[in-house]
């Protein structure tokens, strides 16, 4: 039978246009039920025989109780194809949640196509909302089980909407709210997964109700979104991310377009409940309350912790402060940076966070319900308002918790316990922690994911050899460095002398695209993930092993296929010639980069791939010099590395990981490749090119270094990267770390470089300042990048040996690859950061240690010190925590902090000597703390 449905949509230019769309309503979709003799004995079946009810959930229930449908209690749900499509519109992450589930053969959930079955399909009614028109859809779905499976089972539709579940009684249904039917199931855990919502059958005892005190107005009402959309229009709001500061939680920012700056929000009442991460209004507060703060190392809930240096602004603390002179003086100035509050939440960016229970006073007659804080681990998000029903089984556990909503009457969000993950400070559990909190996701490649594999053992075929878009270079001295133990090679070199006396050098890079085919489930779930993470000791791949560790990697004495940029090279460097091409290679060595150092300062060796890194390295060197002659940035890091014990996996011994010339080869050779393929794609693809961009730094993010700088006599040019780059070159003491201490400074003050599709921007907007290039872009990691990808993609299609698949026309969506790209690049960034942490923080728990540090900044109540030895840096209070007072003076003019009527003072990037220990301020709480000695 065929139906024809009509509605209006909005065109890319603003016009209105009514769609018709047919389909045809089918009688061969099945129920799924198991004993069910009336459905086709070959369709799938997933509801078991055992069933005591067979669930039919609403939108509702699917997107705001996702948590309790994954617990296993759970099982034999209908899921409708109009729920599907409804939360699908309204929240893409439960969407993607609840698709796992319905495709999960380990659970019973089963999707019925109810828009499509003749019996089930229901017809828009005149003046009905789709609201109403797909909960009656819902009902008649429901109703249609109840009739089709003849009273064998008892039909449930549970729904929290008052109107939903009267209508559905009055038709004849059987229906429950959430809590109803979790209480039937005796399992009183369960209920501390339900989400109570705002309005329903549920009332929600609030426990700050119980205290008359607590029940006053704390923050604002948000503005509705048709007030914040007119007030953005004229200029009265200014939306922006909101990002909390990751070391001063009572601190955020909102980079505004509409204004050219960044907007400070100082205060949990300015910050009115919006969390990191949300899509902010914001307006901006009176310009005579434009106040700075005075400087002071955190303390009590906002306690400053230990951490790695930071490698961007992105990563360090963020210091809006004046200077003053003395810890108890000075009024406060007014900042020429715009203050603001958050008017409204555009768009929320709840997440399950991970952390433990505080407990709170149990309200009398709670009945067994018990109220706690969240303390998340998160510093940046605020504690969290739980009731729960196992309170002594949670206490001294690392838990996940979601938040439920956060009324204007209370001081904390509120939330539902989701899982445990295990005790606090054991390794695997803050692991496991480190992940969720860093959505980086360890789910197993799914059944539809592996099916895109090559059969295994895979070997190369006649048509590889035959294809007339791939060049057979198995017969090239081809190799590979990398760091050791590496198994998954990307990527690998050539240098062969040419009879005129130039040499021509390539780069090859593992053919992943070959493999990874677009709109396959393998890419989509490449795409998803982004990136591979690097923990410490594990990794977390982007693609199944099988390719990365076998298939695409680039692995010594076996044939792989490869993407090549190739060059001609005079012996000065200077590039005759640039060729692409797919092709064959047959790896004759993979070392590692002690290796391959070793082979180049060991001058009795003079065998062809000896000779090979030689004149790679002679060329990389000059490569660099000119880089560095244009203003690329020489910056330096503080890169940790472990001994893990192979048994217990616990770290054995830490220290700063070494660069080589080979590292710096190698690095060299994949920034020219990179740059050449930029180069390429965006001739031919100007529009839909995905490039990475690393935009200047700001004049505020430099600030703390030309006055670090300036305290100790140094006049640093920040006016150019090249400026920027010869003032570091010159920056020259006796102490022989104070260059590389300046460099380390000047990383953090740096953004984070980032994706983009080339059509988002201007060309001038291109530049990456850090390499003081016009043009760059990421070609030379595919097995664990998916940007790399994508990039591949493009130069098959520049090189016509391969289309552009139809992704690269749709603008909206290339732009949405590229900010899942940088979010995913972040994470696992962070998640890497917080492994190191972890294992710092283990290592030192049994090696009480002292150490040199320098001081890299000063405070009124202390200072901040890096330990060079361990890539860490953190607080040293001069002033008992929690004391605002004291007789220290601060020069902050000179970085200098004093005690009056002694000699006795600390200033910047002076060294001086501390205790490193783990202590434990709280039970079960174990943190780094420095002291001074």
């Amino acid at each position: 039978m065929l139906q024809s449905k009509s509605f209006v949509k909005k065109t890319k230019q603003g016009r209105l246009q009514k769609v018709v769309r047919e389909h045809y309503l089918r009688d061969d979709i099945y129920c799924g039920f198991v004993p069910c003799s009336v459905c086709d004995a070959a369709a799938e079946r997933k509801l078991a025989a055992a069933a005591a009810a067979i669930l039919v959930v609403d939108t509702n229930v699917v997107l705001h109780q996702i948590d309790l449908l994954e617990n296993p209690a759970i099982e034999d749900v209908v899921v409708l194809s109009v729920v599907l499509e409804e939360v699908k519109n309204k929240n893409l992450a439960v969407s993607n949640r609840i698709k796992a589930l319905c495709t999960n053969k380990a659970r019973r959930f089963y999707v019925f196509a109810n828009e499509l079955h003749r019996d089930t399909y229901v017809k828009d009614m005149v003046g009905e909302s789709s609201n109403d028109r797909n909960d009656r859809a819902i009902r008649v779905a429901a109703r249609w089980y109840q009739s089709h499976l003849g009273g064998s089972v008892k039909v449930l539709l549970i729904t929290n909407d008052r109107d939903n579940k009267r209508k559905a009684i009055e038709e004849g249904l059987n229906a429950e709210t959430v809590e109803s039917y979790v209480r039937s199931l005796a399992q009183p855990g369960l209920l501390d997964l339900v989400v109570v919502p705002t309005s329903g059958d549920v009332t929600m005892e609030d426990v700050e109700d119980h205290r008359p005190s607590k029940k006053k107005v704390i923050y604002s009402e948000h503005k509705p979104m048709s007030e914040i959309t007119s007030g953005l229009r004229c200029g009265i709001y200014h939306q922006g991310k909101l990002r909390v500061n990751r070391y001063n939680p009572f601190e955020a920012y909102v980079g505004s377009e509409s204004i050219g700056d960044e907007i400070v929000i100082r205060g949990r009442s300015n910050m009115n409940r919006a969390f990191d991460g949300d899509i902010v209004a914001v307006e901006l507060l009176p310009q005579d309350q434009w106040h700075e703060s005075k400087s002071f190392i955190a303390d009590d809930d906002e306690e400053e912790e230990v951490h790695l240096v930071p490698n961007s602004a992105d990563d360090a603390p963020r210091n809006t402060s004046s200077t003053q002179s003395t810890v108890g003086s000075s009024a406060p100035s007014v900042s020429s940076r715009p203050l603001g509050r958050v008017a409204g939440i555009i768009k929320r960016n709840w997440n399950l966070y991970c952390g433990s229970l505080q407990p709170m006073p149990m309200p009398a007659g709670s009945g067994g319900v018990a109220h706690a804080l969240f303390v998340s681990k998160d510093r940046r998000i605020p504690k969290i308002r739980i009731q729960t029903r196992q309170l002594e089984n949670l206490l001294n556990k690392r838990i996940v918790v979601a938040v439920d909503s956060w009324d204007v009457l209370s001081r904390y969000p509120s939330g539902h316990y989701v899982r445990t993950i295990g005790d606090i400070g054991d390794k695997e559990t803050e692991t496991e922690v480190v992940l969720i909190e860093n959505d980086i996701n360890t789910r197993p490649f799914s059944t539809q994911v592996l099916a895109c594999l090559p059969p295994l053992p895979w070997t190369l075929s006649p048509e590889d050899l035959a294809n007339p878009n791939r060049q057979d270079l198995r017969h090239v001295r081809v190799f590979s460095v990398d760091p050791p133990g590496c198994r998954d090679i990307d990527d690998a070199l050539h240098c062969s002398l040419l009879p005129n006396g130039n040499f021509e050098v390539g780069v090859h890079i593992a053919d992943v695209t070959n493999f990874v085919h677009p709109g396959t489930p393998l890419d989509e779930e490449a795409a998803q993930r982004g990136t591979s993470v690097y923990l410490v000791g594990q990794r977390i791949d982007m693609l199944p092993k099988p390719l990365t560790e076998d298939v695409c990697s680039l692995r010594a004495d076996v044939e792989r296929l490869a993407f090549s940029v190739i060059w001609e090279m005079t012996p000065d460097a200077d590039i005759i010639s640039t060729r692409y091409t797919k092709s064959v290679i047959k790896s004759c060595a993979a070392m590692s980069y002690v290796e391959a150092q070793a082979r180049m300062d060991d001058s009795r060796l003079v065998d062809p791939l000896t000779v090979d890194l030689r004149n790679l390295n002679s060329l990389a060197k000059i490569m660099r010099q000119r880089r560095c002659e244009r203003g690329a940035l020489t910056l330096a890091s503080a890169e940790v590395k472990f001994e893990i014990d192979s048994e217990t996996h616990d770290p054995l011994d830490i220290g700063i990981y070494q660069i080589r010339e080979a590292n710096q080869m190698i690095e060299e050779f994949m920034l020219a490749a990179n740059i050449s393929v930029a180069e390429k794609i965006l001739k031919h693809f100007p529009l839909c090119s995905l490039l990475r961009r690393h935009p200047s730094p700001t004049k505020e993010m430099l600030e703390p270094l030309l006055r670090t700088a300036s305290s100790v006599g140094l006049n640093l040019d920040a006016s150019s990267s090249k400026a920027l780059a010869e003032s570091l070159d010159n920056a020259k003491r006796d102490d022989p770390y104070f260059n590389k201490l300046i460099r380390i400074l000047a990383t953090r003050c740096m953004t984070q470089a980032v994706y983009f599709c080339s059509g988002d921007l201007t060309f001038s907007e291109y530049y990456h300042y850090g390499l003081a290039a016009s043009l760059y872009t990421h070609f030379t990691s595919p097995i664990r990048r998916y940007a790399d990808v994508v990039v591949h993609r493009l130069l098959a299609a520049a090189l016509e040996i391969a289309k552009l698949p139809p992704i690269f026309q749709d603008g909206p969506q290339l732009t949405g690859i590229a900010d899942n790209l940088n979010y995913r690049h972040r994470n696992a960034q962070m998640a890497s950061r917080a492994s190191v942490e972890l294992h710092t923080l283990i290592y030192f728990r049994t090696r009480p240690t002292d150490t040199e540090a320098r001081i890299v900044k000063v405070k009124a109540n202390g200072f901040i010190v890096f330990v060079p030895k361990f890539g860490i840096e953190g607080p040293i209070y001069l002033i008992p925590k929690g004391e605002k007072g004291g007789d220290w003076v601060v020069d902050e003019v000179h970085q200098r902090v004093t005690k009056p009527g002694t000699n006795i003072s600390y200033a910047v990037l002076q060294t001086v000597r501390i205790r490193m220990e783990v202590v434990e301020p709280q039970p079960h709480r174990p943190k780094l703390q420095l002291t001074l000695i």
